[in-house]
């Protein structure tokens, strides 16, 4: 059953998905993690990948930037392919001090400037929350390794290069950091009864300006990817 963004079919891909933005991080992820990954999308070089994790059947992949972008892939993996845990995995802005480079943010909730839930005719403000299993899953992932990571609201925005500039007003707020695709993921799981998950490597530092480099961004965010693998397995 394959779609237009999609050329898998039924049964290729596992029930639980990580979605990396960048098509170069899913591949890392399925030659450095999985065992005997297969590919299962290339259409419009969105790779896509099925292989096993401790003895479970995971699949990793990519969903481009933006709203738009996970909106589509998320919505065709849940009402397409029966997809029933999507593990976001990507990278953020801190909005506050005491977050570093390479630390992991795990979204409890996702706050937007999107118009994005207009779609359900909703009688007023949708609050975009994270699956608790999962999130739980995730946290006691994190405390057996050790990692880093914080647990809170980030801002889900529109616009990566803007005329104003928004992060103060978050940040009082004290929304953690700033991306652009969970707000649109977690209402298509609250939508299509599916459970999901955002969680983020911050990749700069809003407060301070420190920035990882491009390739340090596609391949050097191995803890969360191992937070995500194993949240994985204990959600099956």
């Amino acid at each position: 059953m394959s779609t237009p963004h999609n050329n898998a079919e039924k049964g290729d891909i596992a029930k639980t998905v990580l979605l990396p933005g960048d098509p170069l991080r899913a591949k890392f992820i399925a030659e450095n993690f999985l065992e005997n990954p297969v590919q299962f999308n290339s259409v419009r070089n969105i790779l896509g990948f099925t292989g096993g994790y401790q003895g479970v059947k995971v699949s990793v992949m990519a969903t481009g930037m933006g709203i738009p972008s996970i909106g589509i892939y998320s919505y065709e993996l849940i009402h397409f392919y029966d997809v029933k845990n999507l593990i976001r995995i990507g990278s953020c802005g801190a909005l506050q001090p005491e977050l570093k480079l390479g630390d992991i943010v795990m979204a409890q909730g996702a706050c937007t400037d999107s118009n994005y839930a207009s779609q359900y005719n909703l009688p007023g403000t949708y609050s975009a929350i994270a699956d608790f299993d999962l999130l739980i899953k995730a946290k006691e992932a994190a405390d057996r390794h050790g990692y880093r990571y914080a647990v809170g609201n980030v801002s889900c925005t529109d616009v990566f290069y803007r005329e104003d500039n928004p992060d103060k007003a978050w940040a009082k707020m004290g929304v953690l950091a700033s991306e652009m695709e969970s707000y649109a993921l977690y209402c298509n799981a609250a939508a299509g009864k599916a459970r999901a998950l955002s969680m983020f490597t911050v990749s700069d530092s809003l407060v301070t300006g420190e920035a990882m480099s491009a390739y340090d961004r596609q391949t050097s965010f191995t803890n969360m990817m191992t937070v995500a693998l194993e949240t994985a397995v204990a959600a099956e």
